[in-house]
């Protein structure tokens, strides 16, 4: 980078930190401002922090090296995770759902579903743990993505036997902790959002250079990894690399590291099928903590549409950064790792000064998922473990220290995990499609099947996440479905037989559930002590949100391709997903938005003795 690059890069360093320094004082009012900002947030706000945090630089780096490597068809693979795909279903239903139980995280959720017995208490503290690993994975993911990508500008050498990627990716986390741990939900919401403005600015930008300035040519070549670490070029066409038609087999040569997703009509298939199961579920991440801080119902679907929309313009960024690294390969030489694609195309075709702005901007991108991240983690600490069992009778400045510590401590042990991993894909892969199924299925019980109890939850998610560590020590390189069934499968036999075989949750913890969230599914012994005028509102939404979730899905899918056939110019395709685009809108109107601040409210009267 030239000089005036570190100047703008230190600029936009210099204000995220006095941001955060800014809500410092706001965040120490309690955990309750510390991990939820006192529930006081706007949900724009939130819908643009939560857009912030999805753009890491890991997933950017990936996302862009199927785009590059497979054409459009990279993008299909993408819907087991780098898609979002769950955030169709938070905005239907999910996002308001988990709002109702009105706790701070997943794990204090388990007391409200399966009380505070000890049936409770064991699914409350698996559900912490299982986070906290989730939490430190994502950061191991996170960091490994941001080294690649900062080490290549920052020209930071070697030290100590750790790679050039390992500190820089240090430094760039030593920054976002500054006012991650200082500020709370207040500083990471607020820095999201600058730093949202200034992604934005970097996207528009990168996407008109692509289509000003490097047209697709009819005939080129990409290249792919194999799983030997070296890489072979593929010939390919500018109608097949744009197309969005997905083939059933991708021919890939065996011995490459795609060669998994060679079966691609099935992948695509079990992807959906993942997702559904996953949007149907929830999640317990740094998303979801948007959600619990929401005021109500109609910003739960408010900020979600704001997330989505604004999230639909990462597609032609990164159709912009593969096209423009097509034409890097064309003039000079092909760049033979995709991952590294991303960089090799601001060090070679992004001016200076801009540079420094995108570089920035994609820091800030980094930034974003990983003070999310950090945040929410700790949560998990804090108030599941520590101020529950440990210490409940911890003062506010207790509490505040052990929020500050265990942020510390949980991001120490995702950077020590990178020396380990080096791959981005590879770790995506385990974390989305292995250790993530182990958790799939008691997450999704948990809404729909009234006879799951706390020992089954806790059961399911042992099996599942042993089965997920088992897959990774003996049999690293099967095929991601067969690792998703395999961990998946563990967890539903561990789960029914654990809970058939012991008593069910208490009527009374249940009917309060119920009472407050009003999910659908298996929920019979409990909606019978409602009344029926109440049952028929209650149903009346549920119908509601089942057939606008079928618009919602699709929906984001087009939504997202249609920004990225605007990059890629295929107005062929662009006039199929418009008229699509704007079916499936309508429908979102008649069966969602018309009806977002009708919320069904159910009194003591209503239940039945």
């Amino acid at each position: 980078m030239a000089v005036v690059d570190y100047v703008i890069v230190s600029i936009y360093l210099l204000a995220i930190v006095v941001i955060g320094l800014l809500m410092q004082r706001r965040a120490q009012e309690g955990i309750d401002s510390y991990f939820l900002g006192n529930r006081s947030l706007p949900w724009w706000a939130l819908g643009a922090s939560g857009m912030a945090s999805n753009l890491d630089i890991s997933g950017t780096m990936i996302n862009t090296a199927f785009i590059f490597a497979l054409g459009a068809s990279g993008f299909f693979i993408e819907i087991r995770g780098g898609v979002t795909l769950i955030m169709a279903f938070l905005m239907i239903f999910m996002g308001k759902w988990n709002r109702r139980a009105e706790v701070m995280t997943l794990a204090e959720w388990m007391h409200l579903r399966f009380g505070k017995e000890r049936e409770g208490d064991i699914a409350r503290l698996i559900s912490a743990i299982t986070q906290i690993i989730m939490t430190i994975a994502m950061i191991t993911y996170f960091a490994i993505g941001a080294g690649k990508f900062i080490g290549e500008f920052l020209g930071i050498p070697a030290w100590l036997g750790l790679s050039s990627e390992f500190w820089a990716a240090t430094i760039m986390i030593v920054l976002a902790m500054i006012y991650t741990v200082l500020s709370g939900l207040y500083g990471v919401v607020w820095t999201d959002v600058f730093q949202g403005l200034l992604i934005f600015g970097t996207i528009l930008y990168i996407c008109w250079l692509a289509v000003s300035r490097f047209a697709l040519p009819e005939a080129f070549a990409v290249s792919i990894p194999m799983k030997d670490h070296t890489f072979q070029l593929l010939e390919t066409t500018r109608q097949a690399w744009t197309s969005i038609i997905p083939k059933w087999h991708l021919g890939l040569p065996a011995d490459s590291a795609y060669s998994i997703y060679n079966l691609f009509g099935i992948a695509i298939i079990f992807y959906l099928f993942k997702t559904a199961i996953e949007g149907s579920g929830g999640t317990g991440n740094y998303m979801l903590q948007r959600f619990m801080a929401a005021h109500s119902d109609r910003d739960t679907g408010l900020l979600s549409m704001l997330w989505i929309f604004l999230l639909s313009f990462r597609w032609p960024f990164i159709a912009a950064i593969a096209m423009m690294g097509i034409a890097l390969g064309t003039g000079q030489q092909t760049v033979l790792d995709p991952e590294t694609v991303l960089p090799a195309v601001i060090n070679e075709l992004v001016p200076t000064g801009i540079k420094g702005l995108l570089i920035a901007g994609l820091m800030a991108a980094a930034m974003s998922t990983f003070d999310s991240t950090v945040n929410a983690g700790a949560a998990y600490w804090v108030k599941d473990i520590y101020q529950t069992y440990i210490n409940p009778k911890a003062s506010t400045k207790s509490l505040m220290r052990h929020s500050r510590w265990s942020s510390i401590i949980i991001v120490l042990l995702g950077l020590m995990f990178t020396v380990f991993v080096r791959n981005i894909n590879d770790i995506w892969g385990w974390i989305t499609m292995s250790i993530g199924a182990g958790l799939i299925i008691p997450m999704l019980a948990r809404w729909y099947w009234w006879r799951l109890n706390g020992y089954g939850f806790a059961a399911g998610t042992i099996c599942g996440m042993i089965a997920a560590v088992l897959q990774r020590l003996f049999f690293p390189m099967i095929p991601e479905y067969f690792s998703f069934l395999f961990a998946a499968g563990s967890s539903l036999i561990g789960m029914v037989v654990v809970s058939l075989l012991t008593r069910p949750t208490a009527p009374g913890v249940l009917l309060d559930f119920y009472r407050r969230t009003r999910p659908f599914g298996l929920w019979n012994p409990v909606r019978n002590r409602l009344s029926p005028v109440l049952m028929k509102a209650i149903n009346a939404e549920n119908r509601r949100d089942i057939i606008a979730t079928s618009f919602a899905v699709p929906w984001q899918i087009v939504l997202f391709l249609f920004m990225m056939m605007l990059v890629m110019q295929r107005w062929d395709n662009l006039v199929g997903l418009l008229i699509a685009l704007v079916a499936l809108s309508l429908g979102l109107y008649f069966f969602w938005f018309r009806h977002l601040s009708t919320e069904v409210h159910v009194n003591e009267k209503d239940i039945q003795s």
